[in-house]
């Protein structure tokens, strides 16, 4: 990530923080922007160009949207077309993550997003035939999008059902697994949390686990949260990833670098 996206991402954020209570229908709006402004070269073109200034682009916005947003769709979208980007599709990655953070931000306390998109990430992952339903680039994205809701209506949030809906609709070339991964940690870190996907090959006792979740908090400085992936395929030991960061001690991952040893 650029230095430029960086500062932009941070006062996106900051203008967030300003509007107060924020409902789903602005994260939707905000998804539906960004999706019109990702199927028009020429708009991201104008929206993304740091030689333009920043009146013509809210001008731009206007005249596309006009009174389809609300005001702070709006005022969000304005901070991210004001502030430069190192790269177009990080200004698409910017609205997406506003949508994500907005999302949250409507959800009642009782309703857990990270956890909810992470175990249909889950889902998706165990089974080959709808994986290849929802990412094939065979099949339309109104088909995707009625798989989706058939699946997920009346089992998930609005709020996780709103995200998954978009990710089907602006997928920008990345596998399911990475769209469901990023979008929950967007969501947990909206509030102050950290996920860690920890891999194991057997299930994990539950004080371990809350051992693992203390041990990792205190290292990253903030509150985190565990979900458990079982894996056969690892043999023992365990794999934790928190963010970038991997952590692999698992047999099948110190075989692996042993054949390697051996082959050099």
């Amino acid at each position: 990530m650029g230095s430029a996206t960086r500062g932009a991402l941070a006062a996106s954020r900051a203008e967030l923080s300003t509007l107060g209570k924020v409902d789903l229908a602005t994260a939707s709006e905000l998804f539906s922007a960004g999706r019109v402004i990702g199927e028009s070269s020429q708009l991201i073109s104008i929206l993304s160009d740091s030689a333009i200034e920043s009146d013509e682009k809210q001008a731009a916005l206007k005249a596309v949207f006009g009174s389809s947003l609300g005001e702070k769709s709006l005022a969000l979208l304005g901070v991210v077309v004001s502030n430069r980007w190192s790269r177009q599709d990080d200004l698409l990655a910017g609205i997406e993550e506003l949508g994500f953070r907005v999302a949250a931000e409507s959800a009642p306390a009782s309703v857990n997003i990270d956890a909810e998109l992470f175990t249909f990430g889950e889902a998706v992952n165990s089974d080959a035939e709808l994986e290849l339903a929802v990412s094939s680039k065979l099949g339309s994205t109104e088909s995707k999008v009625a798989l989706v809701e058939a699946l997920l209506a009346k089992k998930v949030s609005p709020q996780t059902l709103a995200i998954v809906r978009h990710l089907m609709q602006q997928p920008r070339g990345r596998r399911i697994g990475e769209l469901l991964r990023t979008a929950a940690s967007i969501v947990a870190d909206q509030a102050n949390l950290s996920v860690a996907i920890v891999t194991s090959a057997t299930p994990v006792a539950a004080p371990q686990l809350k051992r693992l979740q203390e041990g990792l908090a205190k290292s990253y400085g903030r509150e985190l949260k565990i979900n458990l992936v079982v894996d056969p395929a690892l043999i023992g030991g365990l794999r934790v990833q928190v963010g970038d960061d991997v952590i692999d001690g698992s047999v099948a991952s110190k075989l692996k670098e042993l054949r390697l040893q051996l082959a050099g």
